[in-house]
């Protein structure tokens, strides 16, 4: 059991919890805490990455209540099911392009920082953008890019990234980095360096500290950023369109909840598990009631 009178930040990676203390020791509260911590995640090869989704729970201490981020990316408008029909196949496809939905990371994170966080966008993501520009990879991570290699190889621009020791000639030897290896992403950090540009160029003109960060969500979803998305998108052949991520919002929604045992629950809504966490909880609640009477 961990403890704190002030703040606490947690999360499945070391490197993760790091970024998130470093934003309360800069003065920043547990939105921005969080939001470092995604962003520092989302640059580690893991089950997150910054093409995927984002969802949270925020407690705004000065209205009292719970809100919730909707961050869920779409299929894009040409994924059809008569597309795919046309295409031999009975359902989209597990991994590459074409299972792809519109990135909704990079929007929840700003949105989040705009609305309820205390530091600018360039401070939330220094650690991110630092991982980025290199840091020693985990031998999980690793070795994991290892064992998926033959679904890596399958597109150019994956392999170029996550698998920089690839020789087509010597197959049997490592493709992936090894544990220890100093890990880059050139391209990420080119595009968190966009938008921490941004945000400071508005700024300079004038803008207020939200302002700026939405000036940074708009070049990613409406401009040069969101343009280069769909090229290598449909370059891969995938179906993005400037459409799909222009029209792509983040919703602030009401959450669901229940009372179990005089504490108050909240869940994100259907668009999740959520409510089926609930659901359990008020029948062992009633169990409960009606084993005690």
């Amino acid at each position: 059991v961990l403890l704190g009178s002030h703040w606490m930040a947690i999360t499945g990676k070391p490197q993760g919890a790091t970024a998130g203390a470093m934003m309360f020791q800069k003065g920043g509260n547990a939105v921005d805490a969080a939001a470092a911590m995604l962003a520092v995640t989302s640059t580690m090869w893991d089950t997150l990455s910054w093409g995927g989704e984002t969802q949270a729970l925020i407690y705004n201490p000065e209205t009292k209540k719970v809100i919730g981020i909707k961050a869920l990316g779409v299929a894009p408008s040409g994924a059809t099911p008569a597309f795919f029909r046309e295409q031999g196949m009975a359902y989209p496809p597990e991994y590459g392009p074409l299972a792809a939905t519109t990135p909704g990371t990079p929007g929840g994170l700003m949105v989040m920082v705009a609305e309820y966080g205390n530091l600018s966008l360039a401070e939330v993501l220094k650690p991110a953008m630092e991982m980025a520009n290199g840091y020693p990879i985990e031998a999980s991570q690793a070795d994991n890019m290892e064992r998926r290699r033959e679904v890596i190889e399958r597109w150019p621009s994956s392999t170029k990234v996550f698998l920089p020791h690839f020789d087509p000639e010597q197959p049997d030897q490592r493709a992936a980095p090894y544990p220890g290896e100093i890990f880059r992403q050139a391209d990420l950090l080119a595009t968190l360096q966009k938008l921490v540009d941004t945000e400071a160029e508005a700024l300079a003109a004038g803008a207020s500290r939200k302002e700026a960060i939405y000036a940074a969500y708009e070049r990613f979803y409406r401009g040069d950023i969101a343009q280069d998305i769909v090229a290598a998108n449909r370059e891969s052949g995938g179906l993005f369109t400037q459409e799909d991520l222009a029209n792509w919002e983040v919703i602030i929604e009401e959450p669901v909840k229940t009372s179990y045992r005089g504490i108050d629950v909240y869940k994100l809504t259907t668009w999740t598990q959520g409510p089926v966490m609930l659901q359990a909880l008020n029948k062992s609640f009633i169990a409960l009631s009606s084993s005690s009477t």
